[in-house]
């Protein structure tokens, strides 16, 4: 919020892009340093549940603190966010008009993500959610193109929709709770009764469901990606869908698991379908936006299967899934917002042989792709492979059938990305006007690096993840 604050208050655009810029690399420093010290915590034997733990009372008369703390999924989450933001603010570099209220809304966005992950209070974790909607809203429909205000609207709508759902759960578990608070933890420690577990399940499930593309309340996503501008869609896709798996990983597994456990066949069988579905649409679509997006349905299905499994490797696999496709749909949503920016179209045919133009450009959408269709050594084939390594260890011949559809998508999900990548990378050049079109420029140089290095990161040494999300 510091970084937001200077912003308003400085003049010049040049000034406002190196004041966005240096903040959000400090948070992306002090991720690090997060990191660092949560490792040295677990290692010097502290098993609590929760690490750095403050508390401080908002408001007695209802019981609302502002609580925050961390686990390993936590500083996950924290990591990933830091990370899509520097993309974020160097694609949109040179964004006019109103840059600097452009950037004021995404270092909001951000704000809201990196509080909502830290949040050990009910209401402080529904304040956060908030925050993350409004922006998005006016990111759209100021900045974006096509049918932005539709697009702005639908995606608002739909998102509020989900937040009055969550708000009733919590108002719900608020007066099942015989003190009367939101306290995550107490409620984590003493779960409410089975009568309220069941009632408030529907209600959290669905409403974090439709942040994150739980079929069949998707219909936000395509529209919405593909009018907003590239930093928002970044956002969208990368941070934006992964609150509703963590929230519900933190509400649904762990405040209410015995219905989770009775509502599971239908949480996977919602799954299966945004995994099939999602993949047998994406290959339908012919712009690039509506392409990712379609995608992102079905890889957030990936999300979905693994909470609903509930195993140990599968949960670990869903959080794993969040981060890895919060990094490669936002480093493919970045690459197709460098090739519109120098080709004025995201439709596929009129595409062809960029690589000989823009061969950094053509190199990160290549990467991008093969990490969406699983390739060994990328972060998407080690989430995927552990989700369904998870899933399978759940006994039932119907697990084991959704399993088995999750595991066949990648074979729909291989076609469509070496299709678009075969016509919009390689091939003779379509169009003449394309000659002579000027590669990545530093700041989306450095936008590309970073995501990439995530994506290596998690896909040729998976373990420090893995670990991390495990303590």
């Amino acid at each position: 919020m510091l970084t937001t604050i200077a912003v308003l208050l400085c003049r010049g655009q040049y000034t406002v892009r190196l004041l966005s810029f240096a903040g959000v690399v400090m948070q992306l420093i002090l991720s690090f340093v997060l990191l660092a010290l949560y490792w040295k915590e677990r290692a010097a034997g502290n098993t609590a549940p929760m690490l750095f733990v403050y508390r401080h009372t908002w408001f007695t008369a209802l019981n609302i603190d502002y609580h925050v703390g961390v686990d390993g999924i936590s500083v996950a989450m924290i990591l990933l966010t830091a990370f899509v933001m520097v993309g974020a603010v160097l694609v949109s570099w040179k964004i006019t008009p109103m840059g600097k209220e452009f950037f004021v809304l995404l270092l909001i966005l951000s704000a809201g993500a990196f509080g909502f992950f830290i949040s050990l209070d009910l209401f402080t974790l529904f304040f956060f959610l908030e925050v993350s909607v409004i922006p998005k809203f006016l990111l759209i429909g100021i900045w974006g193109s096509g049918r932005k205000e539709y697009s702005a609207m639908k995606l608002a709508l739909m998102l509020m929709a989900g937040s009055a759902l969550v708000f009733l759960g919590l108002v719900i578990l608020y007066y099942a709770a015989g003190g009367h608070h939101f306290d995550m933890m107490a409620f984590a420690q003493s779960h409410p009764a089975a009568a309220v577990q069941r009632l408030v399940f529907p209600l959290l499930f669905t409403g974090f469901g439709i942040f994150t593309a739980l079929f069949p309340f998707h219909t936000w996503v395509p529209d919405g990606h593909s009018s907003a501008p590239t930093a928002a869609s970044m956002f969208l896709a990368g941070i934006s869908m992964k609150l509703g798996g963590y929230g519900c990983l933190r509400t649904v597994l762990m405040l209410a698991p015995l219905a989770a456990e009775e509502y599971s066949p239908y949480i996977i069988t919602l799954a299966a379908i945004a995994i099939v579905y999602g993949a047998f649409a994406t290959m339908m679509q012919r712009d690039l936006k509506y392409i990712n997006a379609y995608s992102s349905i079905s890889h957030c299905g990936f999300i979905l299967l693994g909470i609903g499994m509930g195993t140990r490797t599968a949960i670990t696999g869903a959080v794993m899934q969040m981060v890895s496709h919060g990094l490669m749909t936002a480093l493919f949503f970045a690459t197709i917002g460098m090739i519109y920016d120098r080709t004025h179209t995201r439709m596929v045919e009129k595409l062809g042989g960029l690589l000989k133009m823009m061969p950094f450009i053509a190199t990160t959408f290549v990467i991008a792709g093969l990490c969406s269709l699983g390739l060994p050594g990328l972060s998407g084939f080690v989430a995927e492979i552990t989700v369904f390594m998870g899933s399978w260890q759940h006994p039932g011949g119907a697990y084991h059938f959704a399993t088995i559809l999750a595991c066949a998508s990648i074979v729909i999900t291989a076609v469509y990305i070496l299709r678009a990548t075969g016509q919009v990378i390689m091939g003779p050049v379509k169009d003449p006007h394309y000659n002579g079109l000027a590669d990545a420029t530093w700041n989306e140089r450095l936008a590309g690096i970073l995501l990439v290095a995530g994506i290596f990161a998690i896909g040729v040494a998976p373990f420090w993840l893995n670990d991390l999300i495990n303590k």
